[in-house]
This record gives C-alpha cells, sequence and structure tokens, in this order.
C-alpha cells in the first residue's frame, strides 16, 4: 500500500495535482471535504455522529474523522493505497494518523509539499471573480472573459466575493499557514516530507512531484 499525504496551502494546486497522482498512480484521492459529505449522505453510522458536531457548529473530532478514513481505506479501490488531502490539518491529526496507520502496520509514505509563498497565495486566490448570475468562476490571470468584467455563458457581471478580496485572505491564512507548518515539521521530523516548488507551471508540479515519488521509492529500495 503506497499512503501519501498532499500537502499546500489554499490556492497551492493541491486539486489539480491530486487528480494527476491519481490517474499516474491508479489510488484514489480521498479529500476530507468530499469524505464527510459522503459519509453524511450515505447515512453511514460514523458521518451521523459527524453530523450531530457539524450542526451544532462544532469542529468534528479526530477520532471520528480517523474512523472515516478507516472506512474509505477499507474499500477494494484503496487496497493498494490512497492520496489523503485535507487531513491532517495539524500535528495533532498527523500523530493521530501515524497511531492509526501504525496499528495497521503501515504509515504514511511520503507527505507531499506543494510549496507556494504567502504572496503568491494572496495573488492567486485574490485573482477569483465569478458571475453575478450563476457563479461561473474566473480568474485574472488563468481564465479570462471574452469580454472584460462579463460572463461568458450567461452576460451577467463578474463580481468578486468578500472572501477573495486580498486584506480577507491575508487574515484568513495566518492561522492556516501556522497548522501547516507544524503539519510540515512534523513529516521533516518522520523523514516522509517531500517538497516540490509551486510556482512551477502545472505540468512541472507534477513531474516535480512524480519525480520525488520516484526518488524516495528508488531510494528505499
Amino acid at each position: 500500500m503506497t499512503l501519501l499525504v498532499l500537502l499546500g496551502a489554499p490556492g497551492a494546486g493541491k486539486g489539480t495535482q491530486a487528480a494527476v497522482l491519481r490517474d499516474r498512480l491508479g489510488i484514489p484521492h480521498i479529500a476530507t471535504g468530499d469524505l464527510f459529505r459522503a459519509a453524511i449522505r450515505e447515512a453511514t453510522p460514523v458521518g451521523l455522529e459527524a453530523r450531530t458536531y457539524m450542526d451544532a457548529g462544532q469542529l468534528v473530532p479526530d477520532g471520528v474523522t480517523i474512523r472515516m478514513l478507516e472506512e474509505r481505506l477499507a474499500r477494494p479501490d484503496a487496497a493498494n493505497g490512497a492520496i489523503l488531502d485535507g487531513f491532517p490539518r495539524t500535528a495533532v491529526q498527523a500523530a493521530a494518523l501515524d497511531s492509526f496507520l501504525a496499528g495497521r502496520g503501515s504509515q504514511v509514505d511520503a507527505a507531499l509539499l506543494i510549496d507556494v509563498p504567502p504572496d503568491a497565495l494572496i495573488e492567486r486566490l485574490s485573482g477569483r471573480w465569478i458571475c453575478q448570475s450563476a457563479g461561473h468562476p474566473y480568474h485574472v490571470s488563468m481564465k479570462l472573459p471574452a469580454v472584460p468584467g462579463i460572463c461568458d455563458l450567461d452576460g451577467s457581471p463578474l463580481v468578486q466575493r468578500a472572501d477573495d478580496q486580498p486584506q480577507t485572505i491575508r487574515a484568513r491564512l495566518v492561522s492556516q499557514l501556522d497548522d501547516l507548518n507544524a503539519v510540515v515539521e512534523h513529516y521533516r521530523a518522520t523523514g516522509a516530507l517531500r517538497t516540490v516548488d509551486g510556482l512551477r507551471p502545472i505540468d512541472a508540479v507534477s513531474a516535480g512531484l512524480l519525480d520525488v515519488l520516484e526518488a524516495g521509492t528508488a531510494g528505499a529500495a
């Protein structure tokens, strides 16, 4: 089994790279948010337990999240491994994951960090605009509309959400980056950390991730 943890701040491109790794390695991409939604939709016992916390506006305890992961990793498509995205978010969660995996005679094979400096993250995230009518997404450097300020699909004006304004993003990143750095240091200490420059083009980042995985496998051989 190959178990990978994908690390990176919001805007680093984890979702894009997770899809590449999934297709190249033939193992599922398990995003924690999707995991919660599926468990709640399917009304599994652990999903119903998680929902009680979410409905109360509380964080779902790490133990509940671990049990969700345990159920997901037991499915046939994860027999050869998985890519975890969104968990662990804190050093405490990383330690809990290590403990859970150790009980299965397994471990995190590689923690893949897509490294993007904070200023670049703010630039990426603050470039997002959506159409006022249906929320179709655009970006000032990656997906421009044919007519400036107007949605290609429905002709409605483009607006920027308050959450995507630079000052809001900067404030949100402070706590998120603190937690991310703690997880990074955890995996640095275990020797599982692999870092790739996330400022490069998408294809180059993908190649870098695959290269460090291959190098790690060769080193372990």
